[in-house]
């Protein structure tokens, strides 16, 4: 009979030439590899939106503008303000925004009148307590949960020329819902969903 030589056992020994690399310590499969990640897409202008959308939200904001002219005419007062036209260009444009909502709107452009009328009686009207009001009006509607950044240039409208208490912030609540109602009447025929929350 002939004897079969067997093997060594493994050692640990340095100079042993048999590697003896535990199976825990192999290479992991293809397959068990997390696969890295991809690379963020760049950021793009948006798309440009469909006929009914674009040609509806205009129409819209024209449509709410020429009405706060009409109605200014009617009481001889300045209804129309530049803060207005934005706030009726979110509205119309981008209805599903935080800032387009009717707590923003109506909350945000009173607060921040507040806000103007306050440092209007502290420092009195010019630019330098005009850039307070615009600024600090941007706290109060952060604090407030109602941002609308267009109504940050109403406080500073209000710190520049001394508006007349009263009857601004009648004409500014009455402007307000003139574009929430005006929002509201643009959303069927645009096709998407205005409010998305009211309070």
């Amino acid at each position: 009979m002939v004897a079969v030589p067997q093997s060594p056992p493994p050692t640990d020994d340095p100079e042993d030439p048999v590697p003896t690399t535990p199976a825990a310590e192999a290479p992991a499969p293809e397959a068990l590899r997390t696969p890295a990640a991809p690379a963020a897409p760049r950021p793009r202008p948006p798309a440009r939106p469909r006929p009914r959308v674009f040609l509806g939200a205009t129409a819209a904001a024209v449509a709410v503008l020429l009405l706060l002219v009409a109605l200014g005419t009617l009481l001889h007062q300045p209804l129309l303000i530049p803060p207005l036209a934005a706030s009726a260009a979110l509205v119309a444009g981008a209805p599903d925004l935080p800032l387009s909502q009717p707590r923003s709107v109506v909350g945000g452009q009173l607060l921040s009148a507040l806000t103007g009328f306050a440092v209007l009686a502290m420092a009195g009207p010019g630019p330098w307590g005009a850039a307070v009001a615009g600024g600090l009006a941007l706290g109060v509607m952060a604090l407030a949960r109602a941002p609308h950044s267009p109504a940050a240039a109403t406080a500073v409208v209000v710190a520049l020329q001394a508006t007349p208490f009263w009857s601004f912030l009648g004409l500014l609540a009455l402007a307000c819902l003139l574009l929430v109602a005006a929002g509201l009447a643009a959303a069927p025929a645009t096709g998407r969903t205005y409010p998305t929350y009211w309070f």
